[in-house]
């Protein structure tokens, strides 16, 4: 995509040459052309990129403003392609396991709670299992149990996909269900600590197939399943 931006406090082709150079090093900037005449800015990326991460690339003297294009929708345009391939996900889960509630005279939790996590585990071991060397590299990255233990990175799929199964026949339910808890409880923690550091890895939910940022979404994913293991084991207990 190619946005143009405004762009105040050029006054030579140094200014010029200078913002050029800033903001071609921006992450995701394909091409930027400057023109202090015009005092603008044409920049290519392949996704889009906060005006405020252009704003921090360049000197305080240089002010940076859209033209031609709201910010906002750009944003929300931006996050939802970054994201469609999860709210897919989500969205087929949720749609097989409500309908298989119709069986059912009536709506029953427990049973689609399980049905949802059998799902969720399933698909996403199935996009790890894909590239599973791949998926390990970016596991120990951020995981606070496989920066010390690497073989868990590769263990992690096989414990997904095990889950999934043991959710899905209904084997034993307060171990799978405390199996659960823990691992999704260590998981979250090195999940966390990498979004309010706000440091910019690739998230390894499904694996290295797609590329998707560490972000509130990762959190939301391991605290689902941690909140939906819980309740189960409430119950159970």
């Amino acid at each position: 995509m190619t946005h143009r931006y405004q762009i105040t406090g050029m006054t030579c082709g140094s200014c010029e040459a200078k913002v050029k150079s800033a903001l071609v090093m921006v992450e995701h900037v394909t091409d930027v052309q400057v023109s202090k005449e015009t005092h603008s800015a044409t920049i290519t990326m392949d996704r889009h990129i906060p005006l405020s991460d252009f704003q921090k690339a360049l000197d305080s003297k240089y002010q940076i403003s859209a033209d031609g294009h709201n910010e906002t929708t750009e944003q929300a345009r931006s996050w939802l392609e970054t994201y469609a391939p999860i709210l897919l996900i989500f969205f087929y889960i949720s749609l097989v396991t409500v309908l298989i509630q119709y069986k059912n005279e009536s709506f029953n939790g427990m049973e689609w709670m399980r049905h949802f996590m059998a799902g969720f585990f399933l698909v996403f071991s199935f996009f790890k299992m894909l590239n599973l060397k791949g998926f390990a590299e970016s596991y120990v990255m951020y995981d606070v149990l496989a920066k010390k233990l690497p073989a868990w990175a590769y263990a992690y799929a096989f414990v997904e996909l095990g889950l999934g199964i043991a959710n899905l026949v209904n084997f034993n339910p307060i171990a799978t269900n405390s199996i659960t808890f823990v691992v999704m409880s260590i998981s979250i923690i090195g999940v966390l600590q990498s979004v309010l550091n706000k440091k910019k890895i690739q998230c390894a939910c499904l694996g290295a197939v797609f590329n998707l940022p560490m972000s509130t979404v990762t959190i939301i994913e391991d605290a689902l399943m941690i909140a939906m293991s819980g309740i189960m084991l409430l119950t159970l207990l």
